[in-house]
């Protein structure tokens, strides 16, 4: 196994020096057959806030409220202080290689440890008997998974589909490479096309926050990935430890450092952990070795009975979910514009108590029958969200992170507040 991983780099590094020698030549070829971009590629990243005119009011500007930057959870790491210091060596971490001994060559040993240690602690996942792959981020992650369960291929490409609404960057990540092994196929309810296939089950759902079954039943061909992202006690009711074959986590939502991008997958057999290490070889050579320490002091320190810190943390996290929650439902209660899923209350197996579920995101939905498109509407208020559409859903739906620092999300229900003030004024007025 450590033989084939150092050859494997050093056929990479050949690979460079070959290129290089040919970077002229390989140019003009590209000049000569030049690939048209297909329209539906968008190359605007969805991290960007529309150009807006300079203004001294910074309680005026947009609420980037579109994405699930998890800076809520920043006043508890700060109360931590050092207990979470991590310090390196200008000599730290210099090779590419980690242990060329295990499936996953690039992933430290502490870090594996700490993830190991942390599931039994909450009970959410099932890590015996499990191979673990590191990634950067849970995206890189789920494109290996898409690779691995694909590969070597077929005459036609697989088709990937997820239940409406699914994570709106199912569909961008599965067909932006183009890839020959899979393709994006769309709401798993309404897929009935023979052969194989992968269906994405997230657990709990983005955007809805609902907990939910594979759809696609009673068939031999399928092969399922379980995004359990949020699958953590300050979103939702631990009710059992997911026991599937292929479960993509990340430390972004985990405990809010996204920061470091890391994720990590518990896979079940072994020839796919090698090959989606394999991916993440090719395409970055392994993850960063720094960030992997520090997540794996961070999750240690959590995990560590003997503390308080993990027993902190998951109450912060609750609390501050919770009272988010309360508020925006208070502000949508006083309006018939707008409403919001309804979710029941479950026993929590690592709280101990019966617990709602609090999701990082509220699913809104307008009811008022002259707004079409709540996301462009929304946009006139300077708040920024997901629409509807991008989920498989209708556009009078839009998807608000509710994982944002304390002012923007105070903002937020000012703004919303206002034009729950507006159309019932315009409403009176007729």
């Amino acid at each position: 196994m450590g033989v084939n991983h150092l050859e494997s780099l050093q056929d990479l590094y050949a690979t460079h020096l070959y290129q290089t020698q040919n970077r002229e030549k390989m140019a003009t070829m590209t000049m000569e057959m030049p690939r048209e971009e297909p329209a539906a590629v968008s190359h605007t990243s969805r991290y960007a806030l529309p150009v807006e005119p300079q203004d001294n009011d910074t309680n005026s500007g947009p609420l980037l409220l579109s994405h699930g930057d998890p800076t809520g959870f920043k006043p508890f790491w700060r109360s931590v202080g050092d207990q979470c210091k991590v310090t390196f060596n200008s000599s730290d971490f210099m090779s590419y290689l980690t242990d060329v001994g295990k499936v996953c060559w690039f992933l430290e040993k502490d870090l594996e440890e700490s993830i190991r240690e942390l599931h039994r602690t909450v009970g959410n996942a099932v890590t015996e008997d499990r191979y673990i792959v590191v990634g950067t981020g849970s995206t890189q992650l789920f494109q290996a998974a898409l690779y691995a369960l694909t590969t070597p291929g077929g005459i036609e490409p697989v088709n990937v589909v997820s239940a409406a609404p699914y994570y709106s960057q199912y569909r961008e990540e599965t067909d932006f490479l183009r890839s020959g092994l899979y393709k994006w196929a769309g709401d798993a309810y309404a897929f009935d096309t023979e052969g194989a296939y992968i269906e994405l089950v997230t657990i709990p759902n983005n955007p809805d926050g609902q907990v939910r079954d594979p759809v696609v039943v009673n068939r031999n061909d399928g092969k399922l990935i379980h995004d359990l992202a949020y699958y953590w006690p300050q979103y939702t009711p631990i009710t059992t430890q997911a026991d599937y074959d292929l479960m993509l986590f990340t430390f972004s939502k985990s405990m809010g450092h996204a920061g470091s991008r890391i994720g990590w997958a518990l896979v079940k057999d072994k020839d796919v952990a090698i090959k989606m290490t394999k991916y993440v070889e090719i395409n970055s050579i392994g993850v960063s070795r720094e960030s992997q320490h520090r997540a794996a002091k961070i999750l240690g320190v959590v995990s560590d009975s003997s503390q308080c810190i993990g027993t902190d943390f998951f109450r912060y996290g609750k609390s501050l979910m919770a009272e988010r929650w309360t508020k925006l439902r208070e502000v949508i209660s006083r309006s018939r514009v707008f409403s919001l899923p309804k979710y029941i209350e479950e026993y929590c197996q690592f709280s101990r108590e019966h617990t709602e579920p609090r999701p990082a995101f509220a699913w809104l939905k307008c009811n008022h029958a002259d707004i079409e498109d709540l996301e462009i509407f929304m946009r006139g208020y300077k708040i920024m969200v997901r629409g509807g559409s991008l989920f498989g859903a209708d556009p009078n739906q839009v998807r608000i992170s509710m994982l944002g620092d304390e002012e923007t999300f105070n903002l937020f229900l000012e703004r919303l507040s206002s034009i729950k003030d507006t159309i019932d004024n315009n409403e009176n007025c007729i």
